[in-house]
């Protein structure tokens, strides 16, 4: 029988994307008075992968991803959701949104997703969230799943995420 204990605090990321760039430092900094300090800013996007988002929010997307100092809980992923969906409510225009914001978070072996939306390959973590391990590390780098989503299964994004898991575990060498 295996021996229960919690698991290690994990890094919590976001991705941010609008097609007004003038919103990034805005819900930045919104993201930042609720979980603090960003300390990983990749740059900023064209999300051009696909057309999903076009008709509420318009052409012309750009994304970014960033990450903060302070770790959480795993089981605060599902109350991130939540309130990052207020953010999107709160800047939503006629009731449509302006930006999307997907939390999620890297430890050292996955990036997990949190999602409104139920699948085959998500699991409920209470309050109306689920997850999903969008990319596993193995072999030095992350890699992508049949259900990963382009953007995050592109170089760029990949290198990202390696950098943000660097800081995560330079961050858990001082606990």
């Amino acid at each position: 029988m295996g021996k229960i204990k919690s698991p290690l605090p994990v890094k919590l990321i976001t991705a941010i994307f609008t097609n007004r760039l003038e919103f990034f430092p805005e819900i930045e900094k919104e993201l930042e008075k609720r979980y603090g300090e960003i300390d990983f800013k990749g740059p900023v996007f064209e999300f051009n992968y696909t057309d999903y988002y076009s008709e509420e929010m318009g052409p012309d997307l750009k994304k970014e991803f960033v990450s903060f100092k302070s770790l959480i809980k795993t089981e605060d992923l599902n109350r991130i959701k939540i309130f990052t969906n207020s953010l999107e409510k709160k800047h939503s225009i006629k009731g449509k949104r302006i930006i999307n914001l997907d939390p999620g978070y890297v430890n050292n072996c996955q990036l997990v997703l949190a999602s409104t939306k139920n699948y085959y390959h998500r699991i409920y973590i209470g309050k109306g969230i689920y997850a999903e391990v969008t990319l596993f590390f193995k072999d030095k780098t992350f890699l992508p799943l049949e259900w990963t989503y382009p953007d995050y299964k592109i170089e760029s994004s990949i290198g990202i995420f390696n950098n943000i898991r660097e800081i995560y575990r330079k961050q858990l060498a001082d606990i």
